[in-house]
């Protein structure tokens, strides 16, 4: 007998989109089989999702939870906990994120991770698992200690080509020791997941601006510019190449000169995928001059209405792949507390909607099909992360990770719908549905609204990159 029998009448699976029964056993998918196959007696229970449409749960492949975060005093405090990101996670069908561990942040790497695990183990509502951040000067003891996280399922390693403001010093890694990163990842089968600026055009701005007097936050976009992306975004293209079995994942792509710099990359087989936002999606530049506009802002800065549009076609034409939320999860008086190009906060609340905010913009407004809107919320990130089949896919054999949109919970998004804080980003916006079940490992976690499952519910997963996903560009 199954555990749960799903009937429905769109399930957007692997080999496309179609009616199915959907049996789950031991927390996988057991059957995906014809309309009637399995009765009630097949099941201890059935649920009819009759209408809705059925997708593999979210995967947010980029959000800080529990993470450093600056005030403009000097001071510093911590963005909010798995606990409240997770839970609104499974609010909004997401199953699955990536955070971050830090290697700073122990004698050794080893020792990070496992005390970045306490901040995870049994405050998570959903899967998760952790890049490996490396940030400045590093020790040359690191390059070891990462291809031994890499053999023990932390593949992936977040670099910074930039300091961002002048008041994070210390987060940039010059290229040299980042040519010596790539030699670890292209041997050990790791990906370098990349914040890619140049920290020159960055810091000659912010001096440029302050020195003119223009140092109000409306004038963000001419400091973390598109020119910086492209030098930047070309530069680490040029270092990879250099290092052959080198891949990348470009971390929150704002600009068409950076959308240009991996199609281009792409065409000659370079093995590199592109993320962008939601909020580069649905904001631009233009927004910067509303009142209240540092909710919008996360780093690299919101672009042009054009660049913005470059966007788009790269989810369409295949040089973008992922669409993430970069989260930052903070009240709404620490969001709004700085009002200048050197001390805003980054990042924003944003796990919740995505899901239904790009179904409702891909789908819904732009013709996207069901299918390449789940690659770009789940499959890809699964794919590219090395967390497929058991993540991202509808198939006999992957985990029972499931989200019910409901066309008929279409509704205005407001802050006190949601669980994430006490303001959205979003506030005012439509979506065309929403989800009214969550089923993680095959229980149901959220129905109707309601949160049935716990804070010990996540669990950390393994991955292993995809060899031949590191060998060309095959999404």
């Amino acid at each position: 007998m199954f555990d749960l029998l799903l009937r429905a009448d769109r399930v957007v699976t692997p080999q496309g989109t179609g009616a199915f029964d959907i049996a789950i056993a031991d927390g996988r998918i057991a059957a995906l089989a014809a309309p009637g196959t399995f009765g009630p007696a097949d099941a201890a229970r059935v649920i009819d999702a009759g209408g809705k449409i059925v997708i593999p749960g979210g995967i947010d492949p980029h959000v800080h939870c529990k993470w450093h975060l600056p005030n403009p005093d000097g001071t510093a405090g911590l963005t909010d906990p798995p606990d409240i990101v997770t839970r609104a996670a499974i609010f909004g069908g997401t199953t699955t994120v990536i955070d971050f561990t830090r290697a700073s942040q122990g004698s050794s790497l080893r020792e990070a991770i496992a005390t970045r695990e306490q901040d995870w183990a049994g405050h998570a509502a959903c899967d998760y698992a952790q890049h490996i951040m490396v940030e400045g000067d590093l020790p040359p003891r690191l390059f070891g200690e990462l291809a031994e996280a890499i053999e023990a399922g932390f593949p992936t390693v977040k670099i910074f080509t930039t300091d961002i403001t002048p008041s994070r010093k210390g987060r940039m890694v010059d290229f040299g020791d980042i040519w010596e990163v790539f030699q670890v990842l292209a041997k050990a089968g790791g990906l370098g997941v990349i914040h890619a600026e140049d920290n020159d055009i960055v810091m000659h701005m912010y001096g440029k601006l302050i020195g003119e007097g223009r140092t109000g936050f409306a004038h963000m976009a001419e400091v973390h510019n598109t020119l910086s992306e492209d030098l930047s975004f070309r530069r680490i293209i040029r270092l990879a190449e250099q290092v052959t079995g080198t891949a990348l994942y470009m971390m929150h792509t704002s600009a068409a000169s950076g959308v240009a710099a991996i199609a281009e990359a792409r065409a000659r087989g370079v093995p590199i995928y592109g993320e962008t936002l939601h909020q580069y999606l649905l904001y631009t530049s233009d927004d910067y001059r509303r009142p209240g506009a540092q909710k919008f802002h996360t780093y690299p800065s919101l672009k042009s209405p054009a660049d913005q549009a470059a966007l788009w076609e790269g989810l369409r034409g295949g040089a973008l792949h992922c669409v993430a939320t970069d989260a930052i999860c903070c009240t709404l008086a620490t969001k709004l507390q700085g009002s200048g190009i050197d001390d805003v906060t980054g990042g924003n609340a944003g796990v919740e909607p995505r899901v239904a905010l790009m179904f409702t913009e891909m789908v819904g407004r732009r013709g996207i099909s069901l299918e390449r809107f789940v690659d770009l919320i789940a499959t890809n990130a699964a794919k590219i992360m090395g967390l497929y089949p058991r993540k991202g896919a509808i198939a006999v054999g992957s985990d029972a990770d499931l989200c019910l949109l409901d066309p008929a919970l279409a509704r205005i998004l407001t802050s006190g719908d949601l669980h994430e804080s006490d303001y959205t980003p979003w506030e005012g916006w439509q979506v065309d549905a929403w989800p009214a079940m969550t089923i993680l490992r095959g229980r149901v976690v959220m129905d109707g609204g309601v949160w049935h499952g716990s804070l010990r519910d996540g669990q950390w997963q393994h991955r292993r990159i995809d060899p031949a996903l590191r060998a060309t560009p095959c999404l």
